[in-house]
Order: structure tokens, then sequence, then C-alpha cells
């Protein structure tokens, strides 16, 4: 029997980090903890690629041309980041974005076969949002290191 255990060993992955501008101070603390995570985990800060988009529903599809090495972006990522910020509103809406751009993450995630971390916040308020970024910021760079590290081991 192999086991393959938990492994938050950053050096030597490539990891690719898409973020929505929607909701800006919020997601760029996401994107702060995030980045700062991944060099504290072992990641060369020259191995982590930072792209915009401009909302929670444009993650997947550059999320997707990441993974798939296509479209100008040529490196091999080990692992993907999504990051934003979904802020529930008076109109259906909210149900919509949220919904929609977790099953794009992990429609994408399964289509290509590269983690991807899901570090999109869902809350009622701004207030839940600033409480909850950096936490989450740092877990989704956590989940990204343990996943690369985790499919590369049972590859092997």
């Amino acid at each position: 029997m192999k086991d393959v255990t938990p492994k938050l060993d950053g050096r030597g992955l490539r990891v690719g980090i898409v973020w929505s501008r929607f909701n800006e101070d919020i997601v760029r603390e996401l994107l702060t903890a995030c980045d700062k995570a991944l060099v504290d985990l072992g990641v060369a800060a020259a191995d982590i690629d930072v792209v915009s988009v401009p909302g929670a529903l444009e993650l997947p599809l550059v999320l997707q041309t990441l993974a798939l090495e296509r479209r100008g972006f040529a490196r091999r990522y080990d692992a993907l980041v999504a990051l934003g910020c979904v802020i529930r509103g008076e109109t259906y809406h909210f149900e919509v974005v949220a919904n929609e751009s977790a099953r794009g993450i992990v429609e994408v995630q399964l289509e290509t076969g590269i983690p991807i971390a899901n570090g999109v916040l869902t809350t009622q308020d701004e207030a839940q949002a600033k409480a909850r970024a950096v936490v989450k910021g740092a877990e989704a760079a956590k989940v990204a290191v343990e996943m690369a590290n985790t499919l590369k081991a049972a590859g092997e």
C-alpha cells in the first residue's frame, strides 16, 4: 500500500494566481496573504505568476488558459490559485456568481488535472470578507502547495 502524506514544501513548484479585481481592496488582501504564504512555504518569487481579471466569473477561463499553457502563457504550472470576493447583495446575482465561478473552477481542475485552490470568498457582507481575507489567502497557498505535492507523489 502506498501512503501519500501531506507535504507543504513549495520548493521547485510553479504557481499561477488569478485574481478578480471586483471588490479589489479585499482581494488585494487575499493576494498579498497568498503570495506571502507561498514564499514562506518555499515557492520562489520568480515561480509565481499573477494575472488579474474583472470579476469572479472570468476566473475559470484564465485558469484554463494557464493550465493548458496557451495564448502566451508557456509555463507549466504545478498548481493554480483562484482569488476573488463575492459579497451578497439584494438580488439573485450573488448566487449565480458564487455558484458558477466555483463550478467553473472545479471544472477546469478536473479537465486539466492541474490543482486549483479556490480562494474566492463568498460572504454576507464586507465586514465578513475583510475578516476572512488574510486567512483565506494563506489557506489557498497551502492548498495549492499540498495538492501539487500530492499529485506528484501519487504519480510516482
